[in-house]
């Protein structure tokens, strides 16, 4: 396997709540997807949500190589909320993250995905198809206030991210393609696939600057456009932390 990747904070953030971890076989991109100033009742902040997390996922990847990767998260969230036993688990508002991960399996000849929010993994075939697996649930709510959202996050109608709850593992999307198959692919946070659904570029294209220029150049592309806004032009952030990670077979 060969990954290149890029993690770069927000401009005007004081810390990166975007995480990207790498293995010999795996590959994973993570998001902090709790809002700032809600009470959360965690003494931790999402970063170190966030990179906890991130490593339970990469040391059971590493010891249970052929475990289903929602069995993979349920575990990984199970093990992060026993390093912060003292905080409030039930507290909607408990950091969270997305999840965006990949697998090879060269002997079984396939790739696994999964996705958990708003972080998608984007697959092109050796023909040239483009295959994005996604979870799009948020973009369905029926209110986006933020006592909305609170009572939806986690929650049947809702949408998921990876918390304090291990049953979120169950709702997340998941795929396999054939290993032999696969020409490449990328997993992004919502920080990069703003230059598809906000800035007009199509995944090809993102596929393409990934593989001839490289994620660092695509981030680049991101804060780029991100600055040619008028400031009335949008709704939310102009900035967000930004990774993107490509992840392609041998030659």
């Amino acid at each position: 396997m060969e990954i290149r990747y890029s993690c770069e904070p927000s401009p005007d953030a004081a810390a990166n709540e975007d995480f990207v971890l790498a293995g010999p076989n795996f590959a994973l991109v993570l998001d902090g997807a709790t809002p700032s100033g809600l009470p959360t009742g965690c003494v931790h902040d999402v970063p170190w949500f966030v990179a906890r997390l991130a490593g339970q996922l990469g040391a059971f990847l590493l010891t249970h190589p052929d475990e289903p990767l929602p069995e993979v998260l349920r575990q990984a969230v199970l093990r992060t909320r026993d390093l912060h036993p003292e905080c409030d688990h039930g507290n909607p508002e408990s950091p969270s993250s997305t999840v965006a991960l990949l697998r090879a399996d060269r002997v079984a000849d396939r790739l696994d995905c999964l996705v958990l929010a708003d972080s998608p993994v984007v697959v092109r075939t050796t023909e040239g198809r483009i295959e994005v697996v996604a979870d799009d649930r948020i973009d369905h709510l029926p209110a986006y206030d933020r006592e909305s959202v609170s009572a939806l996050r986690n929650a049947p109608g809702g949408f998921w991210v990876a918390s304090t709850r291990p049953e979120a593992a169950e709702h997340a999307v998941t795929a396999t393609f054939p290993l032999a198959h696969v020409r490449d692919a990328a997993a992004v946070s919502d920080g990069v696939t703003r230059l598809v659904e906000r800035f007009g570029w199509t995944w090809t294209e993102l596929l393409d600057t990934l593989a001839a220029d490289g994620p660092a150049h695509l981030v680049d592309s991101v804060r780029k456009a991100e600055l040619a806004l008028a400031a009335d032009s949008f709704r939310g952030k102009r900035h967000d932390d930004a990774s993107a990670l490509h992840w392609r077979p041998q030659p």
